[in-house]
């Protein structure tokens, strides 16, 4: 029997739909974008109209979004593209912002950054996991150059204030970047009542392919490439397009704008029946992460009191989802984002992310409840 999946913050399956798209540019439409003749018209063409869509999803230009290999790269070069040129002048006056609880496609280029001499302010969290304006405000009294903060956290779901911090920021002469892998396609994403400058999207995050990726950069702002070459995507990322991804990236993108806002009320109505029925097995056995109410419409993570959640997933196969901690060597490591958030060691042990997607039954939600309450009870119980 097929496991249920709850782990759509790791990655999404293919939309049919996306994959009816992408087909005939796997097969006949295989010129290359740049070519001047008939292929590379249809590839090219393809390319245009993948870039409107990601567009429309964002309420942004078509000129203003950048194609990328994923939400990595498009989140290293929101970052290094902005800050090397700035290096090549003088390191001493750069300051970045950022927070405890960023995905490693954010921190590792800040420390990267960092140790060519830039100076970075890691904010902290409060215990639902946003950030702390007051904090920001603080550090905002150094000269920055940018803040860049994530919209939606990958392991808890919570929302930050992006608006009131890009509001902040700009107040004081920073540019703002946040990572929206995970909220786009789940809630309404408006770059511009973000207020935000650069976003990074990924494309597995939304039932597009793995290896495909897009940076919205606002009009006016200049990047330096991390890759150099022919001068593709305006000079901003070179290299041949991936025109069958970009096609399904396109494709699902707007299938994610006329779903909303019906798709994020669906999610939600799953979500809460999961949690419903998982307290209503172990009450307070049970022991929610992340803000109750601001926070991803499709994403649960729960302690589960008493045991370790590696191991409770380990004795029920039949359910696909993530841990908070990690298990080496019979030592129990946390993660990051939780101890960043203050949760106590003895209930992060037992955390379990479980998220649904847009293809989960509410039959497979109640089996999965229905399977980690009598496992749960099960292991309580030796």
């Amino acid at each position: 029997m097929k496991a249920i999946y709850l782990d759509h913050n790791a990655t999404t399956p293919l939309d049919p739909a996306v994959v009816q798209a992408m087909q005939p540019f796997l097969r006949e439409h295989f010129g290359n974008p740049s070519s001047a003749h008939a292929y590379g018209r249809i590839a090219r063409e393809a390319v245009e109209r993948a870039r409107a869509q990601v567009a429309d999803l964002l309420g942004a230009r078509p000129a203003e979004i950048v194609f990328t290999s994923g939400g990595s790269e498009a989140s290293n070069l929101a970052l290094k593209g902005l800050v090397l040129p700035a290096l090549m002048k003088s390191a001493a006056d750069i300051h970045l912002i950022t927070s405890a609880v960023e995905h490693p496609a954010t921190l590792e280029p800040c420390a990267f950054l960092e140790r060519l001499g830039c100076r970075v302010t890691v904010l902290p969290v409060n215990r639902y996991g946003l950030v702390d304006l007051d904090a920001l405000r603080n550090a905002l009294r150094r000269p920055t150059l940018l803040v860049s903060i994530m919209h939606a956290n990958n392991e808890v779901g919570t929302l930050e204030p992006i608006r009131e911090i890009a509001a902040l920021a700009h107040t004081h002469g920073a540019l703002v970047h946040t990572d929206a892998a995970q909220s786009a396609g789940k809630i309404p994403v408006s770059v511009d009542e973000l207020g935000v400058d650069l976003l990074s999207l990924a494309g597995h995050k939304l039932y597009a392919p793995k290896g495909v990726g897009a940076l919205y950069v606002r009009q006016g702002l200049t990047l330096e490439p991390l890759i150099h070459g022919a001068g593709h995507e305006g000079g901003r990322r070179a290299g041949t397009e991936n025109v069958p991804y970009l096609v399904g990236l396109g494709a699902a993108c707007e299938i994610a704008r006329h779903s909303l806002p019906v798709a994020t009320e669906t999610l939600r109505r799953l979500r809460d029946r999961l949690w419903d029925r998982l307290r209503e097995g172990l009450g307070d056995a049970l022991v929610l992460n992340g803000h109750p109410e601001r926070r991803l419409p499709n994403t649960l993570n729960v302690n589960f009191i008493g045991h370790v959640g590696a191991d409770l997933l380990e004795a029920v196969p039949e359910i696909a989802a993530s841990t908070g901690a990690a298990c080496h060597e019979g030592q129990i490591h946390l993660s990051p984002v939780l101890r960043a958030m203050g949760v106590p060691a003895e209930q992060a042990r037992g955390a379990v992310r479980l998220s649904v997607g847009r293809f989960t039954t509410e039959t497979e939600v109640d089996r999965a409840a229905e399977l980690l309450v009598t496992r749960a009870r099960a292991m309580a119980v030796k």
